[in-house]
């Protein structure tokens, strides 16, 4: 028995003794004579029972303080394991058990550097357009040895999305696994908030597709000068060669390990994939037959005079698409525009896919409805999206947040059986270099200027359908997510192929000799011929 127990026990018995003399005094009385000394001996007794209290309590809270102290460094070992007369019988505690032990993710040590000011960026565009810069923006503060705060996305383009960067991106894993690298911060400082929220802050937009020597030359004396630079757009402002491998690989980590979606599009994005994997194989089509990417690129091939005329006043409504006077068919015949639904159906059938595998549509709403998606729907009955998959209780929280619908898509994209874009926007470029970073998987880019020949051709009779599927099959047995060099032109960057389609010094190194692309008819139609 311990110390403190011991002496608790021994007060309580003097306090017993005490009360139940109190008690024969009132009950069997005293003479009259001793009333004085009667009180006398009830104010000593009322004084030992107030001294008895007092030294019961601190002795008391002394135990317990103690008791709390070893738990601390004991307990989980012994005295948390020992029933007692505070836990109750049905008590966790009380039961034996194992408890699991959380491993803490060991956080990469946090890089000391000098401070050259600070970086906010607004990104525009669509989702993976937005991705490719913030990777971008990461790689620059990194060179800059600045602080970057956290990207604000982009809420006045065509889809009008009013998600912030945490809406969409796991915002702390985001700043924790760059920490060896660069310093992000949530908001500026407060004493450099303020001049942010007055406006006088220093914006501009950097130069596009340029090398780190611009950024080291002429935009770190900018923030310098300033201690805040704002760039206002985001877009391809990094060169895609020609850098040093190091920014290169920064690139590719931030890309594939610190832009994680948020737990609650984690886990639909996983739910929408076992359901596919359940119902067996699945091919992704980025079907890019949305009414702003036709009436952006003016193609209209397929539509009616009406919907020709709509997608006509939609391009003037916007007076941030330059081109406005289009020649559809001529940009069509250059493979500049996307297939359509009735295009796609035919393309799959001369490839021979299977006509019984699931295709998920990873794309919005799809122009023209029904009546566009019938010969599509005809020739593969398994069309899914994710609208059918799930309840709308399940979207409800995404609804009219195009952003995080796309990271949805994003998400199947990556782990389906084949993926085919059919048309080279942002996202079918960022997936396909994702597919091979995860180790080029099959991914078919489709060579939609040979295609349309192709397809005119079959359409109006002078190609039989056994010719057609094969000219199909051999012009795209070389184009499946096999390695591939980067074209480099010099003097025309837009030219060259996109960094983040093809990160080629972040991949594993294959087995089979690498690929090189030689482009053909100003860039628009590439062949792959082997190296030498």
């Amino acid at each position: 028995m311990g110390r403190g127990a011991y002496w608790i026990q021994r007060m309580c018995r003097f306090e017993r003794a005490t009360r139940s003399e109190c008690r024969g005094e009132r009950h069997h009385g005293l003479k009259p004579g001793g009333e004085g000394k009667a009180e006398k001996l009830k104010s000593r007794s009322r004084l030992k029972l107030w001294m008895i209290r007092t030294m019961t309590t601190v002795l008391l809270w002394t135990c317990v303080l103690q008791l709390t102290a070893l738990g601390g460094t004991w307990g989980p070992r012994v005295l948390k394991g020992w029933p007692s007369c505070f836990t109750p019988s049905f008590s966790p505690l009380s039961l034996k058990r194992v408890t699991p032990v959380v491993e803490k993710i060991a956080l990469p040590p946090k890089r000391i550097y000098r401070n050259n000011g600070y970086v906010m960026v607004s990104c525009n565009g669509g989702l993976n357009q937005m991705r490719g810069a913030i990777c971008d923006m990461v790689a620059i503060a990194r060179y800059l040895n600045v602080t970057l705060i956290v990207p604000e996305l982009d809420k006045s383009s065509f889809w009008a999305d009013p998600s912030e960067f945490q809406d969409i991106f796991d915002v702390d894993h985001f700043i924790a696994s760059l920490r060896d690298e660069v310093r992000i911060l949530k908001e500026l400082p407060p004493r450099l908030k303020r001049r942010a929220e007055l406006g006088t802050v220093y914006s501009m937009p950097p130069v596009s597709w340029s090398d780190i020597s611009y950024y080291q030359n002429q935009i770190l004396p900018l923030i310098k000068k300033h201690k805040i630079v704002h760039f206002n757009r985001t877009d391809a402002r990094l060169a895609n060669n020609g850098l040093p491998l190091e920014i290169q690989k920064l690139r590719c980590r931030v890309n594939y390990a610190a832009l994680r979606f948020t737990s609650e599009i984690e886990e639909l994005g996983r739910r929408v994939i076992r359901i596919l994997h359940q119902n067996g194989p699945f091919l992704v089509l980025h079907l890019r037959y949305e009414m702003d990417m036709l009436a952006f690129s003016g193609c209209t091939h397929g539509c009616t005079i009406e919907e020709a005329e709509e997608l006509t006043r939609m391009r003037y409504a916007y007076p941030w698409w330059k081109e406005k006077v289009i020649n559809s068919e001529l940009k069509r015949k250059d493979g500049l525009c996307p297939l359509t639904p009735e295009e796609t159906a035919l393309i799959l059938r001369a490839l021979d896919i299977d006509r019984n595998i699931q295709v998920y549509i990873a794309a919005g709403e799809i122009y023209g409805g029904k009546r566009r998606m019938a010969a599509l729907s005809d020739a593969y009955p398994n069309v899914v999206r994710k609208e059918i998959l799930l309840g709308p209780s399940d979207l409800g929280y995404f609804q009219n947040h195009s952003s995080q619908m796309a990271a949805l898509d994003y998400m199947v994209s990556l782990e389906s059986d084949i993926f085919i874009p059919t048309y080279d926007g942002n996202m079918a470029k960022v997936v396909e270099g994702h597919r091979r970073y995860l180790g080029f998987k099959k991914t078919i880019t489709l060579d939609r200027k040979l295609l349309v020949e192709l397809i005119d051709q079959y359409n109006n009779g002078t190609l039989g359908w056994d010719d057609f599927s094969s000219s199909v099959k051999a012009t795209h047995a070389s184009r499946m997510g096999r390695p591939t060099r980067r074209v480099v032109i010099p003097d025309r960057p837009k030219e060259e192929d996109y960094f983040y389609a093809n990160p080629q010094e972040c991949l594993k190194q294959p087995d089979e000799p690498w690929t090189s692309l030689v482009r053909r008819d100003g860039g628009a139609n590439p062949s792959r011929t082997p190296l030498a």
